[in-house]
């Protein structure tokens, strides 16, 4: 059935629907037909009739929405309407027809293209098309104008101390905002096209001189081979070019704050930003880059330390606390002191459940929760997630379905997992620790220490773009460890770190 559907939807008679009749000539009717069969069925094109000097028709396309109307009739109709009929002839049949036009318009983008398929792509992104009588090009005006959203404080990582603009989902705003933080004429921007039929923008950003050749090439390459209709959002070309896509951990680094973008240019790393989603992605990444925060070198080293060493600690938590509890309560009562155990069995008296078994109710609970709490409105969402907990948690022991502890346990868990600074690797610790949770379920302690080799066995095999994701822990590098679980005074970390690789390894002097 497959194979007829796939014959018929590959038969000429279908794709001939979607030929258009195209002709560029000096006969203005018929190139205004051409650009009406391509685009003239959708609601939002406009058609603007216009005589250049009273004399000469012209027609002018443009988008609702897209274009700024008070630009287009203050910038092109009328600067053209007021022309005198000599300066017209001259435009009409001037060798160099943008230098004349730009001599009347007062636009910053006038570009003379010879062929549909260069217009109709800018044109499509809010640029307008002006065609004149008795000229065999298509002129593409820049008015491009569109309502954006303002320059907000990230609502995903907030620092207590540092900038409070982020980026929003416009390509042009996001690039200025790392233009004006890095004064550096060896920045390079590379901007293209993503997305079969939504061709959306997007930037390659590096610094010459830093970046190493071969990192630059396989981003390219990779990016290059990211062939599908759209790109939605930048998670999407995060999934096409990272390395293992079955591996639970991120391969590449987002953020929505400019500085953060700003200090992975200058260590070498490779950042790319998608029109359309605040997001922007940093590539490679190592592991221990993920749980770095902005903030660490915003205070003074010793504070920086202090919370760097915490958030390891609270990354343990998250992952660990749940299994071990199982397991110790289920498998290693010896280890437990007396008066501890005695405590957790006299909370757990009337409790039906294993430990197992309680640890899943509650987990699920409150992914439940934080799940609810993220889909509904920020103010209703954060009463859900407070009022629920409390109550559902409050509700559970007065049943007898969970011990107090067992309560104590998961909010301890959710207060770590909120506490690291990547998004994506608290998803990945949250799906992780269900995993060792069954483990400990089933084998104690031995079970536990089997995955935590089997995910160390992993990582250390995994790649970022050529770079060892566990890098400075494997491969060992002692000169990374200043800036690693603990931060050394900024004078000491005078070379960039080996991953990734770069061409000048010296940060300061």
């Amino acid at each position: 059935m497959f194979g007829r559907l796939l014959r018929r939807l590959n038969k000429d008679n279908v794709r001939k629907r979607a030929e258009y009749d195209m002709t560029l000539s000096t006969d203005l009717k018929q190139t205004v037909a051409s650009i009406e069969n391509i685009v003239g069925e959708s609601s939002d094109v406009s058609k603007r009739d216009i005589y250049i000097a009273k004399t000469i028709s012209a027609t002018l396309f443009f988008i609702d929405g897209l274009t700024d109307e008070d630009c287009i009739e203050e910038d092109v109709i009328k600067p053209l309407i007021q022309l005198s009929p000599s300066e017209a002839q001259k435009i009409q049949h001037s060798q160099n027809l943008k230098s004349s036009l730009q001599e009347v318009l007062t636009l910053s983008s006038v570009k003379v293209l010879d062929s549909f398929d260069q217009a109709i792509l800018p044109f499509l992104g809010g640029e307008s098309i002006l065609v004149i009588d008795g000229v065999k090009r298509l002129i593409v005006l820049g008015t491009k104008a569109f309502n954006e959203r303002a320059i907000e404080e990230p609502e995903s990582e907030v620092v207590v101390r540092g900038p409070r603009d982020g980026f929003n989902e416009t390509l042009r705003t996001n690039i200025s905002l790392i233009r004006r933080r890095l004064r550096d004429p060896n920045l390079v921007i590379q901007t293209g096209q993503l997305g079969r039929r939504s061709k959306r923008d997007f930037a390659l950003l590096y610094i010459k001189g830093i970046a190493n050749h071969d990192l630059i090439e396989e981003v390219r390459y990779r990016v290059a081979c990211a062939d599908i209709d759209d790109i939605a959002e930048s998670g999407t070309l995060e999934q096409l070019i990272e390395d293992n896509v079955l591996s639970p951990f991120p391969q590449v680094q987002q953020t929505e704050r400019p500085d953060k973008a700003t200090a992975a240019l200058t260590n070498g790393q490779v950042v790319i930003l998608v029109d359309g989603t605040p997001y922007v992605l940093m590539l490679p990444v190592t592991f221990h880059q993920l749980l770095k925060s902005p903030e660490d070198y915003y205070e003074r080293w010793q504070i920086g330390s202090v919370i760097r060493l915490l958030r390891y600690g609270a990354a343990f938590i998250a992952l660990f606390l749940p299994s071990l509890y199982v397991a110790m309560v289920s498998y290693h009562q010896g280890m437990i002191p007396t008066p501890l155990a005695l405590s957790i069995a006299g909370s757990r008296e009337g409790v039906p459940f294993p430990a197992f078994v309680e640890a899943l109710l509650m987990e699920f609970s409150l992914e439940l929760l934080r799940e609810a709490g993220v889909r509904l409105p920020s103010p209703i969402g954060q009463t859900i997630g407070i009022v629920g907990g409390l109550v559902i948690g409050d509700a559970a022991v007065r049943a007898g379905i969970v011990s107090p502890i067992m309560v104590i346990v998961v909010a301890l868990t959710a207060i770590a997992s909120f506490s690291i600074p990547a998004y994506n690797v608290g998803i990945t610790f949250r799906l992780l620790r269900f995993v060792l949770m069954v483990a400990a379920a089933t084998m104690g302690l031995y079970g536990i220490i089997i995955v935590y080799i089997l995910i160390n066995i992993h990582l250390v095999g995994l790649r970022s773009f050529g770079s060892y994701y566990l890098s400075p822990f494997a491969p060992y590098r002692f000169l990374d460890w200043l800036d690693l679980i603990l931060r050394a005074p900024v004078p000491l970390m005078r070379l960039r770190t080996d991953e990734p690789r770069t061409l000048d390894n010296k940060r300061q002097n």
